[in-house]
């Protein structure tokens, strides 16, 4: 299915504390119904008050970490996009903390499509992670110098590999 079918409608929260990447993430997921946040405080009180069918929370500038919890609780699946936290740490405290997707913001121009893996791996009951180590599995091995970061996190792609969730 193509991702802007899958996109279509779905209520998406994006928080980000660079308002011009919010407004990049605005505009690339057009076809979503979408809030955005620049702070925790914000991103916070719309998690809380608001269902959404997934939520991009930047990890550092607003404590996506914290936020990811709150849309854990409230079962609103979350994508992680960062670009300081870009590390093998931030990627396993991600996934071992909920998340379902990791991105870097050098790759925001294929956002719907991470975010289409997401839903459509969750409505068919799937690891959205196989799909992440499919399409961002080579990239995470040059910016982790080199695919021995696999084998030294052998438990981590243990369950990045499971076939379902």
């Amino acid at each position: 299915m193509k991702a802007e079918q899958i996109l279509l409608g779905k209520r998406v929260l994006i928080v980000d504390d660079e308002k011009d990447v919010l407004e990049l993430l605005v505009n690339l997921l057009e076809v979503c119904r979408i809030d955005a946040a620049s702070s925790f405080e914000e991103a916070k009180l719309l998690l809380e008050t608001h269902h959404y069918d997934l939520a991009i929370l930047d990890i550092m500038g607003v404590n996506g970490f914290e936020l990811l919890k709150i849309a854990n609780n409230r079962k609103i699946p979350a994508l992680m996009l960062t670009a300081r936290a870009l590390n093998v740490e931030s990627l396993e405290r991600s996934v071992q903390e909920g998340a379902l997707y990791f991105v870097p913001k050098d790759e925001i121009s294929r956002i719907g499509t991470y975010v289409a893996d997401v839903l459509e791996s969750i409505e068919k009951n799937q690891n959205p992670w196989s799909r992440w180590l499919k399409r961002l599995g080579g990239s995470f091995d040059v910016i982790f110098t080199g695919p021995a970061w696999r084998e030294k996190r052998r438990d981590l792609m243990e369950k990045l590999n499971k076939t379902s969730w």
